[in-house]
């Protein structure tokens, strides 16, 4: 019971201080809107894609964009708690690093899947879909939006002062971003690229939405699942180990191995 009040004081602090951040959020959730009108019509006078639109084929990818914006960007934040102290005390609280990450990882999924869900909303006037299609995407933005947040809190775990904040954006967003089949087939890029992009967690986001709005996967659904799950995992263990000022899992660890 205390671990789950502490989840709930983490995500209703951060929901709080997301919604006065009236700005951002208003960005995040024009950005997708603007790709999808802008890059969408750009691309679209000069790309032919089979069965489709170019904007229709670049919708999954849009959702994707809100989703993955929104939960990095709010786990991000939590160098701002650093910066400030308020993570130290977090951190030392009898609540544990797994729990305080848990908290985080809901939090920025919430945001991250809120604003891939006002995008989705729009699905109806691009795609013809049936309604099981709508759920079966709101599986895969959850997915995504959880995995979004464990990337964000891994990418926090390096960040040591707010200066570097703005970089992040540029550094790690949208290489992921780009990187990941949103806006062309990853079978089309070269092998180099297309090496990168198949260890990029966003690809299997991308893709998972694709399958769940009935267009042409690249992967998978059992590897899409298993890629989400798996990567997830990975950067909470090692935002832990990163976050953990006395390094407490990583001595465990090492106790354990002898």
């Amino acid at each position: 019971m205390n671990a789950l009040s502490t989840i709930h004081g983490i995500v209703a602090r951060d929901l709080q201080r997301a919604s006065r951040q009236k700005s951002r959020m208003l960005g995040g959730l024009a950005r997708p809107f603007i790709w999808l009108l802008l890059i969408g019509g750009g691309y679209g006078a000069i790309t032919r894609m089979d069965g489709g639109s170019y904007r229709a084929f670049v919708f999954p990818g849009v959702v994707s964009m809100a989703v993955l914006f929104g939960g990095m960007l709010t786990a991000i934040a939590t160098v701002y708690d650093r910066e400030f102290g308020m993570l130290r005390l977090m951190l030392a609280s009898p609540a544990g690093i797994g729990v305080i990450l848990a908290g985080r990882t809901l939090s920025a999924a919430l945001v991250g899947g809120l604003q891939g869900l006002a995008v989705l909303a729009c699905a109806p006037l691009l795609l013809d879909a049936p309604a099981g299609r709508y759920l079966a995407a709101l599986g895969a933005l959850s997915l995504s939006a959880l995995s979004s947040g464990a990337l964000g809190l891994l990418v926090a775990s390096r960040l040591r002062s707010v200066e570097n904040f703005a970089g992040v954006i540029n550094v790690v967003l949208f290489p992921l971003f780009f990187l990941s089949g949103a806006l062309y087939p990853v079978s089309g890029v070269p092998s180099a690229l297309r090496a990168v992009a198949r260890v990029n967690p966003v690809s299997y986001q991308v893709d998972l939405m694709r399958h769940a709005l009935g267009q042409a996967p690249e992967f998978g659904l059992i590897l899409d699942l298993l890629a989400l799950i798996g990567s997830s995992i990975l950067a909470l263990a090692l935002a832990g180990a990163w976050f953990d000022p006395e390094r407490r899992f990583l001595a465990s660890g090492r106790g354990a191995q002898r």
